[in-house]
């Protein structure tokens, strides 16, 4: 469920879970202040105070101004970036909607352990709708071959790193 219908969601529920729900899209979700979407909302920050404190109940038109500025920073539903990796590679990603450029990405991951398999998952996460692929350099040249969408190459520099150094380890 996306954040606008779970703020509306919470609204038909009751004040307090508007308040709750508002308050962790804000903080959570957006990565906002409260001030800077007060401003983005049309509303006085003070308004939005009392209503996250709880001493206020929104009328109406505020919460249309706060679902409409939620609605404003979601992407929608079928727009994703695809990453392809190993499943221990994907088991890293901690985040499935990243905020880039003020607009929020979903991110789907695409297990893949070998070059034909990230072959295979490629052309399955451009049916899928997927607007860009982000996958291992062993396989990116040949990717972009195949798809029509953009493809950005993963560059584990750090990862190799201390691959080397585990490696080392072992052979000590």
């Amino acid at each position: 469920m996306n954040m606008s219908d779970r703020l509306m969601k919470a609204a038909f529920e009751s004040d307090e879970n508007f308040q709750i729900v508002l308050h962790r899209v804000i903080k959570e979700d957006l990565n906002m202040s409260a001030v800077d979407f007060a401003k983005e909302a049309g509303i006085p920050h003070s308004t939005l105070y009392k209503i996250l404190s709880r001493t206020r109940v929104p009328n109406i038109k505020t919460v249309r101004q706060i679902v409409s500025a939620v609605k404003a920073h979601e992407t929608p539903v079928d727009e994703f970036i695809a990453v392809i990796a190993a499943r221990m590679v994907l088991n890293t990603i901690t985040e499935t909607r990243k905020k880039v450029g003020g607009r929020l990405i979903t991110v789907k991951e695409y297990s893949a352990n070998s070059v034909e398999e990230a072959i295979i998952v490629a052309t399955r996460a451009e049916r899928d709708g997927a607007k860009a692929l982000v996958c291992a350099p062993i396989v990116s040249h040949t990717v972009e071959k195949i798809v029509s969408i953009p493809v950005t190459t993963i560059m584990p520099k750090a990862s190799i790193t201390e691959a080397i150094e585990i490696a080392m380890k072992k052979i000590s």
